[in-house]
């Protein structure tokens, strides 16, 4: 059985407006043998229609023509196509015309005469210079889609937690007459609490993505005390972790051994690693946090005894919104964004991070962070006066339920 043949990418695409037949035929003589595709114009409404025609990558164009010039020629390209590339030829090359042409938007300057080298490292230049706005282009666009996907998502996640608020208020306000309703009222006071910090935490993790993405997150970057860090956050996570019998166990590194960071992303960090440990934990499972100096970094990782993850789900375990789809995991509350702020804190603090997972037998996430250098003293988890917006950070215990992976 035979494969399909691979996909080629097709050779830029090279578009040359000149009046002068000689440089019409150098020019694509130069470009043919570096392997692009040409296309000549003797003038610049042949050549306007060639661009429209042909959407090229590149136009190379002289400004001294009879007809439309090519200043008009880069205008009209430019109002069709800002993220056109233009050069320029011309043989009355002087430093007025080129600051003329380089007003009017071309990208580059060549006068004439011109050697084959010459031409063809403006023609690279320009064709990178093409290739990277478009990529610009293409992620602006996908952030874009991200941003409305989020939206709606976001806006539909608070829709349910707000409708199931308002029927238990309405609940309440019957209970008010009835004087042996206590318990019953504490029961709808518990149900719309809950719901609320669930809309809290998603809320929170909202913002901490924007503060990321804003390049705003990590305010400092000092020697920190990640073992205390970790004592602290499994201290706080273990009203999570004693109704399902999971132990939290802590390995810390040796006293001294301190990482490089901000004190508040890494508290984050760490109680978005163990609240997901212990959300997909097994009943009467297991969570280690270790933290140990490896290679000249410091090394923290969270290992679970829970369900796993099957292999073709972990490439898109930080991707913003995945959640993993198997048996013990539907119902699981959260967003899908737990590991996707993770990796970004990593990433901020020159951090990687990695997954090793086994369906059935638990997972392990490894962080790697640069280690501070020794002698130096760190900063503990008391955290709290770090912040400089208070509402930004998820916190653990009830809220950290509404993390996911």
């Amino acid at each position: 059985m035979s494969s399909a043949p691979a996909q080629t990418v097709p050779a830029p695409s090279i578009v040359v407006i000149d009046d002068d037949p000689a440089m019409r035929l150098s020019c694509r003589k130069i470009l043919d043998k570096s392997g692009y595709r040409v296309e000549t114009f003797e003038d610049g409404a042949s050549g306007l229609e060639g661009v429209e025609r042909l959407k090229p990558d590149l136009v190379i164009v002289d400004l001294k023509m009879p007809g439309i010039s090519g200043l008009e020629v880069i205008s009209r390209v430019l109002e069709a196509d800002p993220s056109a590339v233009i050069v320029v030829i011309t043989g009355y090359a002087t430093i007025d015309t080129a600051v003329e042409a380089m007003k009017a938007g071309a990208y580059d300057f060549l006068p004439k005469p011109f050697s084959p080298d010459e031409l063809r490292i403006i023609v690279q230049r320009g064709l990178e210079r093409r290739r990277l706005m478009l990529e610009a282009r293409r992620q602006e666009l996908e952030r874009e889609l991200l941003r409305r996907r989020f939206v709606t998502f976001v806006s539909h996640q608070l829709q349910t937690p707000l409708a199931a608020v308002h029927q238990y208020l309405n609940v309440l306000r019957q209970l008010e007459d009835d004087s042996e309703g206590a318990a019953r009222r504490r029961e709808w006071y518990e149900r719309c609490l809950k719901r609320v910090e669930e809309m809290l935490a998603l809320i929170r993790n909202w913002l901490t993505l924007s503060a990321i993405e804003g390049q705003c997150l990590a305010q400092q970057r000092v020697p920190v005390d990640l073992n205390s860090i970790v004592a602290s956050v499994l201290e706080e996570c273990r009203a999570l972790a004693e109704p399902e019998g999971i132990r939290l166990e802590a390995r810390p590194a040796p006293e001294g051994c301190l990482c490089l960071g901000d004190p508040v992303c890494l508290r984050v960090l760490v109680e978005n690693l163990v609240s997901n440990a212990i959300k997909y934990n097994r009943p009467g499972g297991r969570v280690e946090v270790a933290v140990q100096p490896v290679d000249g970094e410091l090394e923290l990782s969270v290992s679970d005894t829970g369900l796993g993850i099957p292999k073709q789900y972990q490439p898109f375990l930080f991707d913003e919104f995945f959640r993993v789809r198997q048996p013990g995991a539907a119902g699981k509350p959260g967003a899908g964004l737990g590991l996707a702020i993770v990796k970004r804190i990593v990433a901020e603090l020159g951090g990687r991070i990695e997954v090793s997972s086994e369906p059935g037998q638990g997972s392990t996430f490894r962080v790697r962070l640069p280690a501070a250098p020794s002698g130096v003293p760190g900063v503990a988890s008391e955290c709290a006066e770090h912040r400089s917006d208070p509402s930004l950070w998820p916190v653990p215990s009830r809220e950290a339920e509404s993390r996911s992976r």
